[in-house]
């Protein structure tokens, strides 16, 4: 894909207009209050400047902008007017549904209008927009019709209803996106007709009707482009702009000379991680291999192409993935779910053999093939093969000194045994690949700093030369936020797990009486959660009150609907649920923190920063530990005030405040640092939600 300037353009491009509009446009008594009827906010207009001083310049910016700037609002305006006036492509990142909704859904609108009801706005106001989804998720027309014409003889009879609903479903469907489908394809039949082969391409496919053609043609032409944080981490580890062109002067992030929002920033070195490392599962190689030949189906891209001979080394690969896979189970989780390797070669090269002959008779096979749809495909099996192996061979030499590898048990059954890497430093991935790419780069979110400086995160994330700025939230916390510190509650230890669960059970019970609207309960501990679920979900039921739960079948942006039409629902999270999740008004009335949100050092990842930490003389728990919780502790308290109208109670049950050191830390990155200390001896008088609709009784 490239961006939207065409390749032979040399003209300059025209003065950059979006500082001077910013101004007139977030001004008080400007544009936005005249067009959009929308209360002027100093936050906002600080914001919108800075954003369009650093795309001016094509600098980087962190910029930290408190709950209720206005933050979106602040980077879209400018940067639609940067896009279009410099023929570039805006590329804005979440890390959440919700928030890529809210963009697509009321934020671009907004847009819309304001640069409609402005004649000094209007060349702005035909931008376009698109939303950029990973490949595998779209159906391809063009591999359904092969599917259908030459598969489906060999496809059970639901595994062909299955390819018939499918295809039922596109002659209605707008976008040809899995997640539109319900229910859900099985994953099988959809690998038949998903895009994501080298079979659907302008060359193969009518661009007119094969869904990812059109998308493509979308994403080509938009001024401003929607992703993800992981795909976007995805794409760019896959090559990124630099896979479009080549050349020594080449800027861009994912496109040709684009500029780059990361909103929820907090959440980039987590999921930047996670990408720039390596990551085998043997329900993901065993699945690539079936794709090839499946020996129990008969099914796959061999069985007409390879012959006897192809198909007994497509099954021998099978066999061998089978039995290296349980013997990694067997040499590292016997005994636990997850591993930290330290030394080469803790299983046997089982695989190296196998891979290596069927990537050898693949390459073979095409090459005595003409240019065409068979050809690429094998080529394109044959590179896959090459990835799994080349894969294999590291993690089992450990062959990147600066990456911590490890095994663990993924899947809701823990079946699923998974071979895991990931840098120890992001920051050079990410200087690299995203602020050296030569084009703006701004990252924003509500909680960027720690103690009132972005300069850990800077420094995490490889921006150190990046201007950073600090707005903050512009609602009335003192007047709309009451905090109370349980004093009470055991402190965590092995000594006192159960007992603390059950005065935990005791206090999650009672802040929740007393509270009419909706609580959400977060939590640090999968076990401790389900424990405490199975105490008081049936009281909370018998109370009439809606209880939801994390893992009960529902995704986080469902949970967060269901709340929010319930009214005064009980929910419990954990991890991703202490960000992103967006219920104003009374739905949710309270936050209840149940323990600090300190990641267990037990993790691979973590284990080996302290390690390194450490070997340099510094301090694990100051430099990385503590950052982390304070950061989610923050998002976590983040959840309670989500307009100026909301307010309602922050419960923590965590003594650590009171009594660590480092408990001061927490307590002032409240947005009202005022708290209350209450005990089981003191709450009955000491615990006052807000009277009223919004606050629950009193």
């Amino acid at each position: 894909m490239i961006g939207i300037r065409d390749d032979h353009e040399s003209a300059p491009p025209p003065p950059c207009r979006a500082p001077e509009l910013a101004r007139r446009i977030f001004a008080d008594g400007g544009w936005l209050t005249e067009a959009l009827a929308l209360d002027h906010r100093p936050e906002q207009a600080a914001m919108a400047r800075a954003v369009a001083a650093a795309l001016k310049e094509d600098e980087p910016l962190l910029f930290e902008a408190g709950t209720g700037v206005g933050k979106s609002l602040a980077y879209l305006i400018p940067g639609i007017i940067h896009a279009v006036d410099q023929s570039r492509q805006l590329i804005v990142s979440t890390h959440t549904i919700s928030l890529q909704e809210q963009l697509e859904g009321s934020d671009l609108p907004k847009c819309r209008r304001l640069f409609s009801g402005k004649p000094e706005l209007s060349a702005y106001a035909g931008f376009r927009s698109a939303v950029l989804v990973g490949k595998g998720n779209y159906l391809c027309t063009t591999r359904l019709g092969h599917a259908l014409s030459e598969r489906g003889s060999l496809l059970a009879d639901a595994e062909h209803d299955e390819l018939r609903r499918i295809a039922a479903w596109a002659e209605t469907s707008g976008t040809g996106i899995r997640h539109e489908l319900k229910p859900a394809p099985n994953p099988e039949v959809w690998d038949l007709v998903s895009a994501d082969f080298s079979s659907c391409s302008r060359k193969h496919c009518d661009c007119e009707r094969c869904f990812f053609q059109r998308a493509k043609a979308r994403i080509r032409s938009a001024h401003i482009v929607i992703v993800n944080h992981a795909l976007l981490f995805a794409l760019i580890n896959a090559g990124g702009a630099r896979a479009e062109d080549t050349s020594a002067d080449a800027r861009g992030v994912l496109f040709a000379d684009d500029f780059v929002v990361l909103d929820e920033a907090h959440t980039v070195p987590e999921v930047a991680t996670d990408h720039f490392g390596l990551s085998l599962s043997s329900y993901g190689v065993e699945r690539a291999l079936r794709h090839i030949y499946n020996p129990r189906t008969g099914r796959g891209l061999l069985r007409r192409l390879g012959g006897a001979e192809g198909q007994q080394l497509a099954d021998d690969a099978l066999a061998a993935a089978g039995q290296f896979f349980a013997s990694v189970a067997d040499a590292l989780l016997e005994q636990r779910s997850i591993a930290r390797v330290r030394e080469a070669g803790v299983a046997e090269p089982l695989l190296e053999g196998p891979l290596g002959a069927l990537e050898r008779f693949l390459g073979k096979t095409a090459d005595k093939l003409e240019d065409g749809r068979d050809r690429d495909e094998l080529l394109e099996q044959r590179q896959r093969v090459k990835g799994i192996q080349a894969g294999v061979t590291e993690w089992l030499t450990l062959g990147d000194e600066g990456h911590v590898y490890w095994a663990e048990r993924t899947g809701r059954k823990q079946t699923i045994v998974s071979l895991r890497g990931a840098p120890l430093d992001i920051a050079p991935e990410l200087r690299r690949h995203l602020f050296g790419a030569g084009t703006s780069v701004i990252c924003t979110s509500a909680t960027l700093a720690m103690g009132g400086q972005i300069t850990p995160f800077a420094t995490r994330v490889g921006a150190e030369e990046a201007r950073a700025e600090i707005v903050r939230s512009p609602f009335d916390y003192p007047r709309n936020m009451r905090v109370y510190v349980a004093s009470d509650v055991p402190l965590p230890s092995a000594q006192e797990a159960r007992l603390a669960l059950d005065v935990l059970a005791d206090y999650v019970e009672f802040c929740v009486a007393r509270v009419g609207g909706g609580t959400l309960v977060l939590f640090t501990s999968y076990s401790d959660m389900r424990a405490i679920a199975a105490t008081l979900a049936p009281r909370f039921l018998d109370a009439k009150r809606p209880f939801l739960m994390q893992g009960d079948g529902l995704s986080r942006t469902e949970l967060a609907r269901e709340m929010r039409a319930r009214g005064n629902a009980v929910l419990f999270g954990t991890d991703s649920f202490w960000t992103g999740v967006d219920v104003p008004g009374e739905a949710l009335a309270q936050v209840i923190i149940t323990r600090l949100p300190f990641d267990p050092p037990t993790h691979p990842i973590t284990e080996a920063r302290c390690d390194r930490i450490r070997g340099e003389g510094g301090n694990p728990f100051n430099e990385l530990t503590l950052p982390d919780a304070l950061i989610k502790f923050r998002q976590g308290v983040g959840r309670l005030i989500r307009t100026a109208s909301d307010r309602g109670l922050i419960t923590i049950l965590d003594a650590r405040v009171l009594a660590k050191s480092y408990g001061r830390l927490f307590a002032e990155s409240l947005p009202n640092p005022e708290f209350t200390v209450i005990s089981r001896e003191n709450r009955e008088r000491a615990f006052r939600p807000f009277a009223g609709p919004r606050g629950g009784t009193s």
